[in-house]
């Protein structure tokens, strides 16, 4: 099977990314000692710094980590709840049926910076100062900026200069568009950065002592106290077309714990396959499994229009259910038993047919009937981009997202997807060098839905990292950016994997497709019934198929979908890694 690079392996160290300056950092941190937690830390830094236009500290990541020492597998939460001004009545108050997509409303608890804290306290061995210090390096010395930041800066330029000029004054040195490749510095990002480094040292010795410190400045200290100053003295224009005020406060951030939970699981052909729970929408990759098991997909050809055909329709039931069912576990009762069940899943299966289905078909899990919010008009005309569309052709603009895998020698394992406070999602606070998260968008504003805004809930996700054990033992940690795209994606090249044999490159490098058939979790909400996107380099039979059975085919640019990395482990020791060769940015390290 054709692969663009070969697929790594070796016995020390492997780490994959969607950047390869966070890749090397992370491999940089394995070779002077540190474990997966420490290197996935240090990487998940440099990312906020390399891909500003993909994610931000003042984001969001959930994580799934496994620790050899103790052979636990576990998820961190890292994403934030919304704030406790955030109510349904504010929305309605100022006009709006929809959470919009940018500016300072949809702002959410910032997650990412005590997610990944949490990790390096529980697990790692390093201190903050030394994993941020590459961070730091690139925010204040500068790195090559990439073609994806030019083409995201370019596209809200104009806003910038006449709306968000703080963000004009970081992303527009000079006045103009900086050019791709060329070398980029944030030194209030790198400012912001060192001086948590340096409450974490003047706490003392004790590692423990410096995270608390560390910890404490950013969520009770200055980091914290300028977002809500920030906040409480401006209001941003954003996509409903105006200018509004933000609700996060110091005492939301103040009073954030980050938590680890138990992965969801479900058992598949020798795999068990880990993920987020429902806050997430991780359990649509298992539901998915738990639909496709009913068919033998190692007896189709991996790049067929049947085999297309099942996995686009019984991903169309899962998102279905995601739709009418998930929602943060804290706040409604998600019926996950029931969704992952068998029983349940020969019911669904049964209504995949030969032709493909324009309708949104939820189930009714224990007899308890689907609610759904009153779904936007179908909108037709935008583009859908490669992921969580980073700035469409109509104007709109929205986030992309990130992702590293981390496995050392010892067995530990890490996958993340880093994502939120996008450089165009909402203005640069001048202090800090870096903007709000908008993921508060996802939220429904019609009250009594899994996941209509609450104050203090956190916001169904689309961000879900993976790991698989292979009979009982830790194998492989992957994923992808993509926002509803990432668990059929990353079901793809599992897939793949399991069933006809790919490697992990060669998974990743072979045609992808996707489903925008369900409601999009991203502001303005749209759906597209029964289309489908699929890289202009599958079979042309694939696409005829396709077609002949009623989907809405989109062809896309050959090498356009999906950003998959993954790093694993064999039975005999032997670690492995591979990354995504699209966009020419990600990149696997290790020996």
């Amino acid at each position: 099977m054709f692969t663009t690079r070969p697929e790594l392996t070796g016995t020390f160290g492997m780490v994959a990314s969607t950047h390869w300056l966070a890749s090397q950092s992370g491999m940089a941190v394995l070779e002077a000692g540190g474990n997966a937690f420490d290197a996935a830390v240090a990487a998940g830094f440099v990312l906020q710094v390399v891909e500003p236009h993909m994610n931000g500290p003042l984001g969001e990541v959930p994580i799934i980590g496994h620790a050899a020492a103790t052979g636990e597998t576990f998820v961190v939460d890292g994403q934030g709840p919304a704030p406790a001004g955030a109510t349904v009545a504010h929305f309605a108050d100022l006009g709006l049926d929809l959470v919009p997509g940018t500016g300072l409303l949809p702002a959410c608890v910032p997650g990412a910076f005590g997610a990944w804290l949490a990790l390096l306290q529980a697990h790692g061995t390093m201190r903050f100062g030394d994993v941020v210090s590459y961070a730091i390096g690139y925010a204040d010395g500068g790195y090559p900026l990439p073609v994806g930041a030019r083409d995201t800066i370019a596209a809200v330029a104009d806003l910038f200069r006449t709306e968000w000029t703080d963000s004009a004054k970081v992303y527009l040195p000079g006045g103009g568009v900086p050019a791709a490749g060329s070398r980029f510095r944030n030194p209030a990002l790198a400012a912001m950065f060192r001086r948590l480094a340096d409450a974490a040292q003047a706490a003392g010795r004790d590692r423990d002592a410096q995270l608390d410190a560390a910890r404490a400045a950013f969520y009770d200290g200055f980091v914290a106290e300028t977002i809500a100053s920030y906040v409480d003295k401006n209001e941003a224009l954003d996509s409903s077309g105006r200018r509004h005020k933000g609700v996060l406060a110091h005492a939301d951030l103040a009073g954030h714990r980050t938590r680890f939970e138990a992965p969801l699981t479900y058992d598949y052909h020798g795999y068990t396959v880990c993920k987020p729970g429902p806050w997430s929408q991780g359990p649509v990759f298992l539901q998915q499994l738990a639909l496709l098991a009913g068919f033998d997909l190692a007896g189709l050809p991996t790049d067929s229009a049947e085999f297309a055909h099942l996995v686009i329709e019984c991903a169309k039931l899962a998102f279905a259910d995601r739709e009418a069912f998930y929602g943060d576990p804290r706040w409604v009762d998600v019926p996950l038993d029931t969704l992952l069940g068998a029983d349940y899943n020969a019911d669904r299966r049964a209504l995949v047919g030969e032709r493909a289905s324009a309708e949104l078909r939820p189930g009714s899990p224990d007899g308890v009937p689907p609610r759904l919010p009153a779904l936007p008009e179908w909108r037709g005309g935008a583009a859908v981009g490669i992921g969580e569309p980073t700035v469409a052709r109509d104007g709109r603009t929205r986030g992309d997202t990130c992702h590293l895998d981390v496995v050392d020698r010892w067995g530990n394992m890490v996958s993340a997807t880093p994502s939120g406070a996008w450089l165009q999602s909402s203005p640069v606070i001048p202090d800090l060098g870096v903007c709000l998260g908008t993921r508060g968008q996802m939220f429904w504003l019609t009250p009594g839905l899994p996941n209509s805004l609450a104050p203090g809930k956190r916001p169904r996700t689309t961000l879900t990292p993976s790991f698989a054990l292979r009979d009982g033992a830790p194998y492989l940690a992957f994923g992808t950016p993509g926002g509803d795209q990432q668990d059929q994606w990353s079901l793809l090249f599992f897939l793949r994997h399991v069933h006809h044999g790919l490697g992990i490159q060669a998974a990743i490098d072979a045609p992808a497709w996707h489903t925008t058939h369900f409601p999009s979790s991203f502001w303005p909400r749209d759906s597209r019934p029964a289309e489908v996107h699929i890289e202009a380099r599958a079979d042309p039979a694939t696409i005829a198929g396709l077609r002949a059975r009623g989907h809405d085919v989109v062809v896309t640019d050959p090498w356009s979908l999906g950003r998959v990395s993954a790093a694993g482990r064999a039975a005999d020791g032997m670690l492995k890694a591979a990354a995504n060769p699209r966009e020419m940015q990600g990149y696997a390290v290790g020996r």
